[in-house]
């Protein structure tokens, strides 16, 4: 309510719908002195955090609640005693306000009516009912809850003349604001007389009154009511100031006019207010936009088109609806870095130091780019190459865009693609269209304020596509670079030169990305990070800023490697570090808090602090299970937060040769379980396999845990050596897992994600690894230091794999499998 129309707007609560089942507290002191009496108020509120209102006792507000929190705060009040406290936001900017983010001293508030609203808001109607100040938050989640002190109004009972003569002049103040302002409706007067309360007066104009949000705060916070009167007063007294100068300013404009100098008077207006404000006129911002024009760095082409929109504009009234489009257009042009660049550096030592200290790891990316700005250096000048860093979340793929840019010395701009859906994103709208702006590649040029920045575009596996268009075609302009020097913008007109900004691309799952898109495209593939590069990452980086962010110096306290490596495993399932920040961070507020307070608190934490500190561990890493049963084998498995192992388990039971999977098992994943069991029903002789064994008994293949979808190739030799167990009842080698896919002739073929499928290995205890003899090119991609307790097996066909993982003996206790001879139906062989 910052402005003199809301003024009284409350009153009008008979203009909304339902309201005649609302019931209502009197508006007046005496009313609310009766509610308070009738009702204990507890010295522990739920609060609810407002913007751009602040409520004051006795005054009847609507507040539209959109906020999760926020509705389900109000719900419970409204089921309950309805009554809540009301803190205004200092910071409206912040969606989720936390307590340093409220004024300490609000309303008590009764909720009177909740409505809730088609679109999902919910309003309610309340009514202040007296001040209260926060001594204390006691609860942020799931809402805020404070401890509180009440605050007494302070307003004589019985007024002097002095007292008496500053009522009286509040109202007559208020009477001249509503005779300046006719937008204010004529009730308002009447409400006005018929307040008698001198006290409920004073929070009534506080809360209507044209003021700075802080205003009618400090207002709130003024308990003594004389001086809240006299603060209140100035305030009106500056309204009624600013109505009376806009009033004459009016009148200067307004002499001598008919329906003919009607376009005059409107300049004359504008005219005069510009005078006042000491605004520039439309002639003198022309001069001005010309002026940069001539400094541009741009083609003829370019200026000539500049000079004719540029005439248009000087045509055009400046009153007609056209002209601020046009104005905006014409900035646009000369705001935008035409043939304006950054100065590269090409110091590639000290290039690699930034990338060495900004990111841990991540060598293959360094290279490219170091490689990049060899290659600049030598020629002087290149077409930027697309580059896409593929990988899972939280390995530092964004943030690695900025360092690019600090290593060469270029600006920094990031363009977030997920679930950008509408092509005129990208190439902005045609300027017919009402609202019409250029693409973000256009405005983030412009933000970057030069021809050449690095250019983030984030999640670039994640553009839709609807009725609005195909925003992955049209990035194929923008990203080629044998068209992009020319990138012509549906809202610009002319071409813009695009070939030398440094597009740098993120994307988790390549199969999503339009097959045109991305072949355009450099894929470097960013792994997942082993545990000792957790580790370095955590103590070089993640601890460091998370000391800082929360004021802490680098001497306050510091973890063991040990420490770290709990929070790793104990805390955190992922390929990247974005959790272990998190969890870091949790530590340090931890920490934080014994320091505030004076508490002992351990200066090095060990991994025994660490549970003590976060609590019962979150995960547990999966571990080997022994080879007693036959049928039971470990596999390899890659997710999207990293590796895991899995177990593949199978049962053998009398039937008719049926073949059933469990465990959420994807249509692939099924299929190389029926290409493992056609393989060894097909060479059944090689391993002494009695084949009546397959028509007589049937076979189930379980994967836990049944609730996680699983899918993919990489499970089929484990699963062929699963069933081979199962048949034969033979032990699967100990300490033993493996990842390949199987085909019908009994090839294994390589499968992707092998670094994180190793990790998880490792991290499971296991010794040996069988692999496709193709994937050794990726253990010897893995530093050596990370493998050296691990055996790895390289096999080329399902044999090879068949005589590694099952020993001559058979498990304890075997299935002996009774089988019935087809000649003799009735006889049978136990095997």
């Amino acid at each position: 309510m910052n402005n003199p129309n809301d003024l009284f707007k409350h009153l009008s609560l008979s203009d909304i719908s339902d309201f005649e089942n609302i019931e209502l507290i009197p508006i007046s002191a005496e009313g609310l002195e009766n509610n308070d009496k009738m009702s204990v108020l507890s010295d522990e509120l739920p609060i609810l955090p407002i913007r751009n209102i602040v409520l004051f006792p006795g005054m009847v507000i609507p507040i539209t609640v959109s906020r999760q929190k926020s509705v389900r705060l109000v719900k419970k009040a409204y089921k309950g005693d309805r009554t809540i406290g009301v803190l205004v936001q200092a910071n409206n900017s912040k969606e989720e306000p936390q307590p340093d983010d409220l004024y300490k001293v609000g309303t008590v508030a009764h909720i009177i009516k909740m409505f809730v609203l088609p679109g999902g808001n919910t309003t309610i109607i309340v009514q202040g009912r007296k001040r209260f100040e926060v001594r204390e938050f006691i609860k942020t989640d799931p809402n805020l809850i404070a401890k509180v002190n009440y605050l007494e109004d302070n307003f004589p009972k019985k007024l002097n003349k002095e007292n008496k003569a500053l009522v009286s002049t509040l109202k007559e103040s208020a009477l001249k604001i509503l005779n300046l302002n006719p937008e204010i409706p004529r009730e308002a007067q009447i409400a006005l007389d018929n307040i008698d309360s001198s006290a409920f007066l004073v929070h009534f104009l506080s809360s209507n009154i044209n003021a700075e949000l802080k205003d009618k705060q400090e207002l709130l916070e003024t308990l003594d009511g004389i001086e809240q009167a006299t603060h209140l007063l100035e305030y009106m007294m500056k309204e009624i100031q600013h109505l009376e100068l806009k009033r004459e300013i009016q009148s200067k404009a307004s002499s001598d006019i008919d329906q003919q100098q009607r376009d005059y008077y409107i300049r004359q207006q504008i005219k005069v207010l510009q005078e006042e404000l000491g605004v520039e006129s439309p002639e003198q911002e022309l001069d001005g936009l010309r002026a940069k024009g001539a400094k541009k760095k741009w083609s003829k082409e370019v200026n000539d088109f500049f000079l004719k929109e540029l005439s248009k504009l000087q045509r055009t009234n400046s009153m007609s609806g056209e002209y601020p489009m046009l104005m905006n257009f014409v900035e646009l042009l000369v705001d935008l870095p035409w043939s304006e660049y950054t100065k590269d550096h090409f110091d590639l030592i000290k290039a690699k130091k930034i990338l060495d200290a900004d990111h841990f790891g991540l060598e293959k990316v360094k290279e490219r780019i170091i490689e990049y700005l060899a290659v600049l250096k030598m020629k002087g000048d290149m077409k930027a190459p697309i580059l896409c860093l593929y990988g899972p979340p939280g390995v530092g793929k964004t943030s690695l865009g900025k360092s690019v840019a600090k290593a060469l010395g270029r600006k920094y701009v990031r363009m977030a693609l997920g679930g950008l859906r509408d092509e005129a994103e990208i190439r902005g709208h045609r300027k017919t269209y009402i609202g019409a702006m250029p693409g973000k590649v256009i405005q983030n040029i412009k933000k970057a304020g030069s021809s050449n920045p690095v250019f983030i575009l984030d999640e670039i596996d994640k553009v839709g596509s609807d009725h609005r268009g195909d925003p992955s075609s049209a990035l194929l302009e923008v990203l080629d670079p044998e068209q992009n020097n020319s990138f012509m913008d549906n809202y610009l007109e002319v071409e813009f030169d695009l070939s030398r900004v440094m597009f740098i691309a993120t994307a988790n799952n390549l199969d999503t990305i339009h097959p045109a898109l991305r072949d355009r495209m450099e894929i470097i593939e960013v792994s997942g990070y082993t545990m000792e590069e957790k580790v370095q990452i955590a103590k070089k980086h993640l601890l460091p800023k998370q000391k800082k962010e929360h004021g802490l110096e680098r001497a306050d306290f510091s973890m063991t490697d040990t420490a770290i490596q709990k929070v790793v495993e104990g805390y955190t399932r992922e390929s990247g570090v974005r959790k272990l920040e998190q969890e870091l961070g949790k530590v340090v507020r931890k920490i934080t808090k014994s320091i505030a307070i004076g508490e002992e608190y351990p200066h090095k934490l060990q991994a025994a602090d660490v549970v003590r500190l976060l609590g019962q561990e979150n995960f547990e890493n999966d571990s080997y299970e022994s080879n007693e049963y036959a049928g039971v084998v470990t596999g390899l498995a890659w997710t999207p937060v990293g590796g895991d192992i899995l177990f593949i388990e199978t049962l053998l039971s009398r039937g008719k040769g049926q073949l059933t999977l469990s465990g959420q098992l994807g249509d692939v994943m099924k299929e190389s379980a029926m290409a493992a069991l056609s393989f060894l029903k097909a060479h059944a002789d090689l391993l002494d396999i009695d084949y009546r064994i397959f028509d007589q008994y049937n076979l189930h293949i379980h994967v836990p845990a049944g609730a996680v979808p699983k899918d993919g190739p990489s499970a089929g030799i484990t699963m062929l050596t699963a069933i081979a167990s199962a048949l034969t009842q033979r032990r699967v080698k100990p300490n033993l897992a493996m990842t390949g896919e199987i085909t019908l002739r009994g090839k294994v073929l390589p499968v992707g994600g092998i670094k994180e499928k190793i990790l998880a290995a490792k991290r499971a205890g296991i010794k040996e690894i069988i692999l496709c003899q193709k994937n050794r090119k990726d253990i010897e991609e893995i530093e050596p230091r990370y493998i050296t307790d691990l055996t790895f097996h390289y096999v080329e066909n399902a044999m090879e794999v068949l005589a590694l993982a099952l020993l001559h003996e058979q498990v304890k206790n075997p299935v002996h499998f009774v089988l019935q001879d087809e000649a003799k139906p009735n006889s049978s062989v136990a095997v």
